[in-house]
């Protein structure tokens, strides 16, 4: 989880990048240097509120909107990829009519099918990005899904050789 989060950071800051190359109409402007305006805090409330699902379907779209293009990133370091997992730590205790579908384990013999099902399972997820989720598991693959939806991923993924736990 903590790769998907750095990649959505990272790609983040390329449309942010891009961004900054356009100039700042007076009126968008923050009053002061280094506080926000209001329209940035009512996005960064927003964004706040998605989940990691939701905040890659955001970054593709904002990749496909800004025209980035997927580049290559170096590894980054542990302190920035410790944040991202402090802040995803505190969950709440789901209904007992949602659950939450945890893939804990590929055989190995099947792993590019475990792969290929993660792949099919997360809107939005490249085969690379579904390879480094197989790759460190745990991990959680969908929250707040009702029992007959968890039935049929975990169906999908103990076909493709996966170990699936509901919470």
């Amino acid at each position: 989880r903590a790769a998907a989060f750095r990649t959505q950071i990272q790609s983040l800051r390329s449309a942010a990048r891009c961004l900054s190359l356009h100039p700042v109409k007076r009126e968008d402007a923050s009053p002061k240097p280094g506080t926000p305006s209001p329209k940035i805090k009512n996005l960064v409330e927003e964004i706040a509120k998605l989940n990691l699902l939701e905040v890659a379907e955001l970054n593709e779209q904002l990749k496909v909107k800004l025209n980035i293009k997927d580049v290559p990133m170096a590894v980054a370091a542990a302190p920035a990829a410790a944040a991202p997992a402090a802040a995803a730590a505190p969950a709440e205790p789901a209904a007992p009519t949602s659950f939450t579908v945890k893939l804990t384990k590929v055989d190995a013999k099947t792993k590019v099918k475990a792969i290929k099902a993660v792949k099919d399972l997360i809107p939005g997820l490249n085969l690379v990005e579904a390879k480094k989720f197989v790759e460190e598991l745990p991990q959680v693959l969908k929250k707040d899904v009702s029992k007959e939806e968890a039935e049929k991923i975990k169906a999908a993924l103990v076909e493709a050789g996966g170990e699936v736990v509901f919470e």
